[in-house]
């Protein structure tokens, strides 16, 4: 499935390109019929964090669309030079002015309609101070029995959030995605 259109190449500036099969590769992808180049377009990283505080959840009231209103766990797009963890830091630097010491991942969650990978991290707060950032209209501190689950803003925060609860003292990775609420998603892929 393509949802992004290219009109012009990148390394040489022709257009228009072609969408195609490569030869040697298993789905289409934009090829330049002038220099050659394959565009991969791949998924998009978002890190963050779940942030606690004397056993209380960090969440923040997106100001932002999509789901604007909606509580959030602290995590945004993974930036360049930046590793996963420095990442996760960063936005919840960002989003909700608290700084953290990350423990563990915690969470790796497939959001395939949009192309994107959560990398969620447990996380101490440093102090207990935190401030709406430029995306965030509240930020607060929740009992994990006071969780707004219905004023969510996405399925990968409710996922990582059950997953903690369940099992807290857990050491290992949650493997989520969003088939369970889209359907089975079967790749087509043919063995080359």
């Amino acid at each position: 499935m393509n949802q992004y259109i290219m009109n012009f190449c990148s390394n040489c500036g022709h257009a228009p390109l072609t969408y195609k099969q490569p030869v040697g590769d298993y789905q289409q992808r934009y090829v330049c019929d002038n220099c050659g180049v394959i565009h991969y377009q791949n998924p998009k990283i978002i890190c963050g964090c779940l942030a606690f505080y004397e056993g209380k959840i960090l969440l923040g009231k997106r100001d932002i669309e999509p789901r604007k209103g909606k509580w959030n766990l602290p995590a945004g797009f993974m930036e360049n030079n930046e590793t996963v963890k420095e990442g996760a830091a960063r936005e919840v630097w960002e989003e909700v002015q608290a700084r953290v010491k990350i423990k563990q991942l915690h969470t790796i969650y497939n959001l395939m309609h949009v192309n994107q990978v959560y990398f969620l991290f447990v996380a101490e707060l440093v102090e207990p101070v935190f401030a709406a950032g430029d995306e965030t209209s509240d930020v607060r501190l929740f009992d994990l029995d006071e969780i707004p689950w219905e004023e969510l803003a996405f399925h990968s925060n409710a996922f990582a959030l059950k997953q903690y609860i369940k099992n807290p003292n857990y050491q290992g990775v949650h493997h989520g995605d969003n088939r369970s609420y889209m359907g089975d998603f079967v790749p087509n892929i043919t063995p080359l």
